[in-house]
């Protein structure tokens, strides 16, 4: 999430003032961290509203989600008279426009941290959700009810994105209101370092998209699909979203993400409030202005957070191409990709896995895996996704290993799906199937652990403040 900040940088003078803005993220191995966002999909679990969305306002929103972290330290962040936003210690929470709740969790050294301030969110999160009956799901892509069903937030730049993005994608109200993942946030040292992660992540998303496939049910229906979120984002916005050619070329990767950048169309420019700027890049903005404003660096970093690649870059690197699901598969995904990234020969490795693929199979890989998962073929290797996805996790098991050894019991649900060929998808399938029909068991199915909505068995436990 991008927290707009009124005060205003400095104009932008050139295109390398740009490209050194990710410099600032540089920083040596020792100080480099892991840091996960998981969006939760929620659904009221009792009374006539069972299985539907919940709104922002009333008794049983959203706000009184956030009323409730307010009032244990959590500082909100408002927007005319809506609070859009919590921060604490570093961390934040919010929504996403059909009312997700997105936890980005304060960027950590070690898995066992992570899970730990996961824990804690969650319990904060249970008690306020038991009283207001809503349950939070583990799913990619919103299980029950329609498009239509689906309540929009309050937030100022999500208006500008509902009446922009369909004129680019036919799916993009899907993305913006059905659709939850988890990203994982890893750091860099220089421009080569960059340019190395951002090849390796480009590389293997799709083989992490099959792993972590989780959201095969649109509008109450078994779809025939691993991964349906992954297939919304195909056509969401060709402009801003995709694999990018350039990952696999030798170039200077923060210039070449500019380069791209400028020429992505902009949303909105921000002074005050969201000014609409259709059709107008970044690039010329930066050389003509816009309705009497400059560029600045701020509006820079406001652009790069509206651009959706499956690997983002800004003052760290966002891997962006994974479903939500367990709490489990969360904790694995930041241990599962520092194994790869982090450890420079993990990482020579991985990239060499899919070296031989031009960047037309890739494009086609992607197209595929949504449906295919595992079985998928790779371009002519002979390979299916899963077979390269079983040599991934060995090279990811090695790097952890040399990296922190004691985190290697985080990849167990990742090696369990790899070796079995079965998805948490394979498993809401099966799920579905059995009690189809039953709503309640399907809500307690899907639902996290503490969070399906019900209220617990005697006094409520004592919570930590922020």
């Amino acid at each position: 999430m991008h927290l707009v900040d009124n005060r205003q940088s400095d104009p932008v003078e050139s295109v390398e003032q740009l490209a050194d803005y990710f410099q600032r993220g540089c920083k040596p191995r020792s100080q480099w961290r892991i840091g996960t966002e998981h969006e939760m999909i929620g659904v009221y679990a009792r009374g006539p509203d069972i299985g539907r969305a919940p709104a922002y306002a009333g008794d049983r929103g959203i706000a009184a989600i956030f009323d409730s972290f307010a009032a244990r330290g959590w500082k909100p962040v408002s927007e005319g008279d809506n609070v859009i936003a919590l921060v604490c210690s570093g961390a934040q929470m919010t929504f996403e426009p059909g009312g997700q709740l997105e936890h980005a969790l304060r960027p950590l050294n070690h898995a066992d941290e992570l899970t730990a301030s996961m824990a804690k969110n969650v319990a904060q999160v249970a008690e306020p959700s038991a009283r207001l009956g809503l349950a939070w799901l583990s799913a990619g892509f919103r299980p029950f009810g329609r498009l239509e069903d689906v309540p929009w937030m309050p937030k100022r730049r999500y208006e500008i994105m509902r009446e922009y993005m369909p004129t680019r994608g036919a799916l993009a109200h899907e993305m913006m209101k059905r659709t939850a993942t988890v990203q994982v946030n890893l750091d860099f040292s220089d421009t080569d370092d960059a340019g190395s992660q951002f090849r390796c992540a480009m590389g293997i998303s799709s083989f992490l998209t099959a792993i972590y496939a989780n959201s095969p049910v649109v509008d109450g229906q078994l779809a025939g699909y691993q991964s349906y979120r992954s297939r919304v984002w195909l056509d969401t916005d060709p402009d801003r979203c995709g694999l990018l050619p350039f990952a696999f070329e030798d170039v200077d990767v923060f210039r070449a993400y500019t380069e791209w950048a400028l020429d992505v169309p902009l949303f909105f420019v921000h002074r005050g409030d969201y000014r609409r700027a259709p059709g107008f890049t970044f690039r010329r903005f930066m050389r003509e202005g816009f309705q009497g404003e400059r560029a600045t660096m701020d509006d820079w970093a406001l652009h790069l957070s509206t651009l959706f690649p499956e690997t983002r870059l800004k003052t760290y690197m966002e891997l962006r191409g994974c479903d939500t699901g367990s709490f489990e598969m969360i904790a694995a995904l930041g241990v599962l990709a520092s194994g790869l990234l982090y450890d420079e020969e993990g990482r020579r490795q991985a990239i060499a896995l899919t070296a031989g693929l031009s960047f037309a199979e890739r494009v086609d890989l992607q197209r595929e895996v949504p449906r295919g998962g595992l079985s998928t073929p790779v371009g002519r290797t002979g390979r299916t996704v899963g077979d390269i996805a079983r040599d991934l996790l060995m090279i990811a098991a090695e790097g952890v290993a040399r990296r922190e050894p004691g985190e290697l019991r985080y990849l167990d649900p990742v090696r369990q799906i790899v070796e079995e060929k079965r998805t948490q998808a394979d498993q809401l399938i099966d799920l579905w199937r059995a009690k189809q029909g039953d709503l309640p068991a399907l809500i307690r199915g899907m639902a996290y652990p503490g969070l399906n909505g019900e209220l617990a068995v005697g006094a409520p436990p004592a919570l930590a403040g922020c």
